[in-house]
């Protein structure tokens, strides 16, 4: 099959390797929600051999992760496996780190609300979460082509668009997780630096 692709991935892969290298240093295992087309994965564990990582989505979606993942060979980059947010038990028993790009506002309200209930469920003491996205603060947009790209994702699927950090947070606190970093990131994205609090 055609692999999958995504320039946006290729853009951000370095700058986001060049904060989670640090984030994850201690971790064995990174579960991965949404690996979309799993450019991330292959280059993530490529370059953080210390780390299994383990990419998760939708059913869907899996055949195109696996062929990334096949074609990278990595003894560290198992495949893909089913998960979505709104399943009460997801497919692990503990999760010690987490990371997630650009699935908050793709992702219904109410799938957000599943996932950051799913983290209350699996993650352990310690873990650290590591989202990915764009993010609106105080009710507005950080940029021109924020607004621009909600209303795109909005008028693809009104359940969707770019999520206000504070309601972010918010849920977040329900299950015990408060941001420790919120890191400005190239094409006015954010990466969000959640733990146990």
């Amino acid at each position: 099959m055609n692999k999958p692709y995504s320039q946006a991935c290729e853009n951000n892969k370095d700058p986001i390797l060049h904060k989670i290298k640090d984030i994850f240093l201690e971790s064995k295992t990174v579960w991965e929600i949404g690996g979309g087309t799993g450019q991330h994965a292959c280059y993530f564990a490529q370059q953080l051999p210390h780390l299994q990582w383990q990419v998760t989505d939708r059913a869907e979606n899996l055949a195109g992760i696996n062929s990334w993942i096949e074609g990278a060979g990595l003894e560290n980059l198992p495949q893909s496996l089913a998960l979505n947010v709104c399943d009460e038990q997801w497919p692990c028993q503990g999760i010690e780190a987490l990371f997630s790009a650009n699935t908050l506002h793709i992702m219904s309200w109410p799938e957000v609300e599943c996932f950051f209930a799913g983290l209350g469920r699996h993650l352990t003491q310690d873990a650290r979460v590591c989202i990915y996205g764009p993010f609106n603060y105080n009710g507005t947009y950080t940029s021109a082509s924020n607004e621009s790209f909600d209303q795109w994702l909005k008028s693809r699927d009104p359940q969707s668009g770019i999520r206000d950090f504070e309601a972010i947070e918010k849920l977040a606190k329900l299950v015990g997780l408060i941001v420790k970093d919120d890191f400005a990131m190239p094409a006015n994205n954010r990466l969000l630096v959640l733990q146990r609090g």
